[in-house]
């Protein structure tokens, strides 16, 4: 099976441009490629999960990726998929999330040697003389086209800004300095960007009068056709500091039966033939299937020590086996206990199960507490101190939350 056999059979490739001529510089190693990412907040996120994955997969094939840091474009805003204006970001904010940013690439892509290469389109996009883009740049797009983008259709409506509207002259032109000064012949992107590459593709054509190539992947969607990467509290990030090893292992393990092959398909590394073996898989096999996938990533984004961690605790929730010390815990001091004691309410507010008090009420009440496994439905239930020493208490709320909490 050749490299692009293989996305092909992973469902991660989307639409091409011209797929003969892709098939031929991917599998050959000849795809010098970029993808661009927005420093929209100071981690990347589930996301940018696959788009870093499809990177690693291509580099490890000996084409060269290009990390594409949208210092530039961040001053603007995508559009795509949006149903209101993005909000403006300060220089020095766009800055600290692209030195975010190259930190949590590096575990992905190897940048040594020259094997693959981190650029910011601020270094030649903040620098352009408006009247110089409106003569060179702006006779190659046609406004009755680019209206028919769906980035932009799905704005007209509620209102579509002169900024906004620029992205895609932005994202083109990345495109064509990319192609000038490094040789990138090749575009790679969600699926929502469809329009904003091919806009690349025909700036490079018109005027240079050389071909370039773009191709979309899949976005990461559930059973439903919803993006994946959200959780009740936000985003998945890949930063430990926003959601630790144990909470991204976890949203992995709990992703719905009917996902977790196509995850496993379009995330991991496992071989192919072994990940179609498990489409015959059921019940606890399912399980076991969840488990590998959230392993698998865990270990590609933490490190295999936290995966490690994170499968003991995942284990010692579920079936009592394995190690709770690396399972999300909240330590109480003697100022959490009223006369020796915490309501159930005040421990799902502590720990972070419930925003406040009302959410927390609503929470019991309806069912949605259980404590060591057994449901909760006393809004006034307590908890000592010394009931809460030792190994404490697994406080859970719904199917996926939970919190280990002890008194120190």
């Amino acid at each position: 099976m050749t490299v692009y056999e293989e996305l092909v059979a992973r469902g991660l490739i989307a639409q091409v441009t011209d797929e003969k001529e892709i098939k031929e510089l991917i599998d050959e190693g000849k795809a010098v490629f970029y993808i661009g990412f927005d420093p929209t907040a100071d981690s990347l996120h589930v996301g940018h999960f696959m788009a870093l994955c499809l990177m690693k997969r291509l580099q490890m094939a000996g084409n060269k990726p290009i990390a594409l840091l949208g210092g530039g474009t961040a001053m603007i805003g995508d559009p795509s998929g949006r149903t209101d204006m993005r909000q403006m970001m300060t220089t020095e904010t766009i800055a600290h999330n692209c030195e975010c940013f190259k930190k949590q690439m590096s575990r992905f892509i190897d940048f040594s040697d020259g094997k693959a290469l981190m650029v910011n389109n601020a270094d030649w996009l903040m620098d352009l003389n408006y009247i110089e883009v409106l003569r060179d740049i702006g006779p190659h797009f046609s406004v009755n086209r680019m209206l028919t983008a769906e980035c932009y259709k799905q704005r007209m409506e509620r209102g579509l800004s002169f900024l906004e509207f620029n992205y895609m002259i932005m994202q083109s032109y990345d495109f064509l300095a990319l192609f000038e000064k490094y040789g990138c012949n090749m575009q790679f992107g969600g699926d929502d960007q469809w329009s904003n590459m091919l806009g690349g593709t025909e700036l490079i054509r018109r005027k240079l009068g050389k071909d370039a190539y773009a191709m979309t992947i899949n976005l990461l969607l559930n059973s439903e056709g919803k993006k994946m990467g959200k959780t009740q509290s936000g985003a998945v990030w890949l930063d430990p500091n926003k959601t630790t090893p144990f909470e991204f292992f976890q949203y992995w393990r709990n992703v719905d039966d009917g996902d977790v092959i196509k995850c496993l398909k379009m995330l991991t590394f496992l071989p192919i033939e072994e990940i179609e073996t498990m489409e015959a898989w059921e019940g606890s096999e399912l399980n076991k299937a969840k488990e590998i996938l959230g392993y698998e990533l865990t270990k590609l984004v933490h490190g295999e020590e936290e995966a490690e961690k994170a499968l003991a605790a995942s284990k010692a929730l579920f079936s009592g086996a394995g190690s709770l010390e690396n399972m999300p815990t909240t330590e109480l001091g003697a100022d959490s206990f009223t006369d020796g004691a915490i309501d159930i309410i005040s421990m799902l507010v502590v720990s972070g199960l419930a925003a406040t008090r009302s959410e927390g009420r609503r929470a019991i009440e309806q069912g949605g507490v259980t404590v060591d496994g057994e449901k909760l439905t006393d809004i006034k239930k307590t908890f000592t101190a010394e009931e809460l020493a030792g190994e404490g208490k697994i406080v859970k709320r719904g199917k996926k939350n939970f919190n280990r909490i002890i008194s120190r």
